[in-house]
C-alpha cells in the first residue's frame, strides 16, 4: 500500500484478520489448491487499527561531481537511502542526476534531505524523473525536503526539478541552501502547481512553505521565503499576490541565475517572457551577477511552454531529457 492512501482515509482502517492470515498461507505454500469448490469463507472477524502511526517515508542522498586528471568531469561520491534514489542516464555529459522518489509523492512525516556538491572546475546538473505531489496530509503533519548545494571554484551546478503538485489538503515545507565559491556559477529553477487543473481541484486548504537562501563567498546575496496557508486559491486571487492573469493562477515558477554573464541575459529574458493574460513573467538584476525571474501562468501547460525556451538556453541547450518527455 503506498504510505500517502493513510493520509487520503483519516480515521480507522479495518483489516480482517482471517483473510490475512489465509493470504499468507498460500504464499507460504503449503500446497496446491485444485478444488476451489471446498474454499469455504467462515466469518470474518474484524480487528481494529488505529492510522495514528502511519508509516513514514525517509529518503537521503549525497552526490558529487569532480574534475579528473585528463581533464574529464566524472562522479566522484554516491551515498543513497530510503525512498530518494539517484539515477545517471547514459550519453548525458558531464554528470546529471536523475532524483526518483521512490515513494510515489510526499504527504505529512515524510522526511527527505539532499546534498549535492560541485568540484573544482566541474559540472553538475540534477533533476527529477518526473513532477513531485505533495499528497494530503493530517492536519498536524508536514512532509520536509531540505537541499543542500555547494559549487567550488569554476564549477557549475544546475538545480533543474521538474513541478511539484500540491494537492488539496497537502501539508508541505521545503528549503534550499547554496553555498558558491567566488567564480561559480548557479542555475535553478522551481516550479509549482497549485491543484490539479484537469480535476478542477482548487486548493481552499493546503499549506506550503518554501525558503531559498544562495551564498557566495560566505556572503548571503538571495533570499526568498514564501509561506501559503489556509484558502491558497484566495490568497492567489488578490491583485498583490497573483492575481494578474485572465483566469486564476495556476502555476508560478521562480528562477535564479547567478553567473558573471547575467547581466548580458537580462535583455533577451525579458523579451522572452509572456506580457499577460494566460501568463506573465518578469525578470531583473539584483546584482551584475544575480538575475531573478518569477513567472506565473493559468496552467502548468502555459507554465512550460514561457519556461522552456529561457532554461534551455540558460543551460547551454543541456535541458536535462525527461524535461522533454
Amino acid at each position: 500500500m503506498n504510505h500517502s492512501s493513510f493520509a487520503t482515509n483519516p480515521g480507522k482502517l479495518l483489516i480482517n484478520a482471517t483473510e490475512a492470515a489465509g493470504c499468507a498461507a498460500a504464499h507460504l505454500g503449503r500446497g496446491t489448491i485444485n478444488d476451489i469448490a471446498r474454499i469455504t469463507t467462515p466469518e470474518r472477524p474484524v480487528t481494529e487499527v488505529s492510522t495514528g502511526a502511519q508509516p513514514r517515508a525517509i529518503g537521503r542522498g549525497h552526490v558529487s561531481a569532480k574534475r579528473r586528471d585528463d581533464g574529464q568531469v566524472a562522479l566522484d561520491e554516491l551515498h543513497q537511502s530510503g525512498a530518494l534514489k539517484l539515477l545517471f542516464p547514459q550519453g548525458r555529459p558531464p554528470v546529471e542526476a536523475v532524483m526518483i522518489n521512490s515513494a510515489g509523492g510526499i504527504t505529512g512525516g515524510d522526511r527527505f534531505a539532499l546534498s549535492a556538491r560541485a568540484g573544482v572546475q566541474s559540472q553538475l546538473t540534477l533533476t527529477t524523473q518526473a513532477a513531485e505531489r505533495a499528497y494530503r496530509a493530517q492536519p498536524d503533519q508536514t512532509g520536509i525536503m531540505q537541499t543542500t548545494l555547494v559549487m567550488e571554484h569554476g564549477a557549475r551546478l544546475n538545480w533543474l526539478p521538474q513541478e511539484t503538485i500540491l494537492f488539496q489538503e497537502s501539508g508541505y515545507r521545503r528549503s534550499l541552501r547554496a553555498d558558491l565559491a567566488s567564480d561559480a556559477r548557479f542555475l535553478m529553477v522551481e516550479p509549482l502547481v497549485f491543484g490539479r487543473a484537469a480535476m478542477g481541484e482548487q486548493l481552499s486548504a493546503a499549506r506550503f512553505q518554501d525558503r531559498v537562501e544562495i551564498f557566495r563567498d560566505g556572503r548571503r546575496i538571495y533570499h526568498d521565503a514564501i509561506r501559503l496557508s489556509g484558502n491558497i486559491a484566495t490568497t492567489l486571487a488578490r491583485p498583490g499576490t497573483a492575481g494578474v492573469l485572465s483566469a486564476p493562477t495556476g502555476a508560478m515558477a521562480t528562477l535564479v541565475f547567478a553567473a558573471p554573464e547575467a547581466e548580458t541575459a537580462l535583455d533577451w529574458i525579458r523579451a522572452a517572457l509572456p506580457e499577460g493574460g494566460s501568463a506573465l513573467g518578469g525578470a531583473s538584476l539584483l546584482a551584475p551577477d544575480l538575475l531573478h525571474l518569477r513567472l506565473l501562468a493559468v496552467d502548468s501547460f502555459l507554465l512550460r511552454q514561457s519556461l522552456l525556451p529561457i532554461l534551455d538556453r540558460l543551460a547551454d541547450d543541456g535541458l536535462p531529457r525527461c524535461w522533454r518527455l
